[in-house]
């Protein structure tokens, strides 16, 4: 994951983030449904990157999806990468340190696809990297991404409204922008602006979360790891402001009929094809 717009880079816990691996999956997989079958590259090896590539799980489904291609995965943060590493293949599938917030493809370099599963949303003004990503692009070759659109849902205003509460404001400083991504109809613009074809969507899911405190489980291993890390040497401050979050998300999303809770998740994906 690359860095967020705060201070303080959140430190990942990639054990807490595969909790809910299988709803995360979805949206990695209906992305991918969308971007061709065949990349341009060098002959039998087209380039691929996973920008954000976390604990690799996206880096194999696009090992499996092109076995012929080189794939190498992106992430800043050491925990995701120890993980991702895991699952390298060699000449195949290996991972690099590297925040999206300063990547760019090497002079000369050329990519079949630049893939990115839920990691834009925490760089800042991430759609000032597309002429540099998308000149690494021969023609057919695909930018293709999905960010969460979740942001002005009680899962994220109640994350910043607590935040900026008098108790909390003083250490943990703003919440987090909730303009971090753009609208279908906003990346289009900019990447039809850049010679490409785009496919852009949204997609509501609804999760059926199981276990006590679900949301606040799923929150755990993303919206929330800022406030996390930023009080890692306070825990009676972190588990006091844990339990207040909790409390408030319990009442936006109570369980349903059948004991599981209902959790809407608004994400929106680009496929961009250079002309």
């Amino acid at each position: 994951m690359p860095t967020t717009p705060h201070a303080t880079a959140p430190e990942w816990d990639p054990e807490q983030y595969l909790r809910h691996a299988d709803h995360r999956l979805r949206p990695l997989l209906d992305l991918l449904a969308r971007v061709p079958a065949e990349l341009p590259g060098d002959p039998g090896q087209p380039r691929i990157a996973d920008l954000g590539c976390g604990p690799g799980g996206p880096s194999t489904v696009l090992a499996e999806r092109y076995p012929s291609a080189h794939i190498t995965g992106y992430d800043n943060s050491p925990a995701m990468l120890a993980e991702a590493r895991a699952h390298a293949r060699e000449g195949r599938l290996d991972f690099a340190e590297a925040d999206l917030a300063t990547w760019r493809p090497a002079p000369g370099d050329r990519f079949g696809l630049l893939f990115s599963n839920a990691a834009f949303q925490w760089v800042p003004d991430h759609v000032s990297s597309f002429p540099a990503w998308t000149e690494a692009l021969p023609p057919g070759g695909v930018l293709a991404f999905q960010v969460p659109g979740n942001f002005t849902s009680p899962s994220h205003t109640l994350l910043a409204e607590l935040r900026d509460s008098p108790r909390w404001r003083a250490r943990l400083g703003a919440p987090a922008r909730t303009d971090a991504v753009l609208s279908p109809a906003g990346y289009a613009e900019r990447l039809l602006a850049l010679g490409c074809e785009v496919d852009a969507w949204e997609t509501t899911y609804l999760h059926l979360l199981t276990g006590e405190d679900p949301v606040l489980d799923w929150t755990k291993g993303t919206a929330l790891r800022p406030v996390l890390t930023l009080l890692a040497d306070d825990p009676e401050a972190r588990d006091a402001f844990t339990a207040d979050y909790a409390a408030a998300l319990r009442e936006a999303y109570p369980p349903g009929p059948d004991g599981r809770t209902p959790f809407p998740f608004r994400r929106v994906f680009v496929v961009a094809v250079k002309r």
